[in-house]
């Protein structure tokens, strides 16, 4: 390593590392602090694969130069490897198996019920994409009941809709037990089903978690007021904390293998993840997946806020992400078995 002092331009760029590098630090701790008690921390998780990548990028420059400084930002990659794991995949799919099931989670938007999107088939095109996938089961958020979607006649069991939210779940299998939660001051909604599977059964929760409220645009976000924008934001992930303390008790007194699957409106590296997934789940992309895992369209950034967690007995066949645009959201599909315990 070169032992000569920085230069004017490199201890700027050093300045900057050290910034990057303590946000990035910090930004590990925020899983394990409830937005109740300092929402304001909670935001910077939005930020993490920017960060990562900073860190990344500064990390290279220091390499290149051969100098010291290097270790800033690899140390703390290093400290931080489970959350570069969340952010990018790679995998192989495992061999086919004839006894699997699979499940898809999508928010539809409401199915361009207020034209956001100049597609007027866009319904049609939905309902084809669906049907070429054939998953077992379908997870909507952001159903509107009031479309003209119906794929009744390839799922024969149903439950969903109230008169605050809008979640909706599919089956091929018979449901035997169900639960709608309306969480307090929001439309933002979820529920569970137990479904009976030829040789067993399952409970599956289709969550939307409390929404941000931010337009998917990086320029709109600029021109927004920055205080009011952060307490927007702070309120939604208090609101988010408190919605799945009402849902984990259901998660942790389920009698069957579970999934939690749906918009969680917050990224892997959040609070209300964390504490979903410590009920002995795992994260169905981590095991699966392939890429940063996109389901939101934001952009440049690479935000996964939809997500599927599944029993850590079932075993993941396949997580595909898909790209096709008829929604602000991507949708995801698990393949899974159950334990052949």
């Amino acid at each position: 390593m070169a032992k000569k002092r920085l230069h004017f331009i490199d201890k700027c760029i050093y300045f900057l590392n050290v910034v990057a590098a303590f946000l990035l630090l910090l930004s590990y701790i925020i899983p394990y602090i409830s937005p109740e008690y300092l929402p304001f921390i909670s935001i910077l998780n939005l930020g993490i694969p920017l960060l990562i990548l900073l860190n990344f990028v500064f990390l290279l420059y220091w390499v290149v130069k051969l100098r010291k400084q290097l270790l800033l930002s690899g140390i703390i990659l290093l400290i931080g490897y489970s959350h570069i794991s969340s952010l990018y995949v790679f995998s192989e799919k495992k061999q086919e198996d004839t006894h699997a099931f699979k499940i898809m989670s999508y928010n539809v938007r409401h199915f361009n019920f207020y034209k956001w999107i100049d597609n007027e088939n866009l319904i049609e095109e939905m309902k084809q994409f669906i049907q070429k996938e054939n998953p077992d089961f379908v997870a909507f958020q952001d159903f509107n009941a009031k479309s003209e979607f119906e794929i009744k006649q390839d799922y024969p069991y149903s439950f969903g809709g109230s008169k605050k939210g809008t979640n909706f779940f599919y089956s091929k299998f018979p449901i035997i037990n169900q639960y709608f939660f309306e969480f307090p001051e929001s439309t933002n909604v979820a529920l569970f089903v137990d479904v009976k599977l030829p040789l067993d059964t399952i409970r599956v929760f289709n969550i939307h978690l409390e929404s941000l409220k931010i337009e998917p645009d990086v320029k709109e976000l600029q021109n927004q007021n920055r205080k009011q924008l952060i307490k927007r934001v702070g309120e939604s992930f208090k609101k988010q904390a408190r919605q799945v303390e009402q849902i984990l008790p259901y998660i942790e007194n389920s009698p069957y293998q579970n999934i939690v699957i749906g918009d969680f409106n917050n990224s892997p590296f959040s609070y209300v993840y964390r504490k979903l997934k410590s009920n002995n789940l795992k994260d169905a992309f981590k095991e699966r997946g392939n890429g940063f895992g996109k389901t939101f369209d934001f952009d440049f950034i690479p935000i996964r806020i939809d997500h599927a967690l599944v029993d850590e007995k079932m075993e993941v066949i396949d997580f595909k992400n898909y790209e096709i645009k008829l929604s602000d959201h991507y949708p995801i599909l698990v393949e899974f078995d159950l334990s052949k315990e």
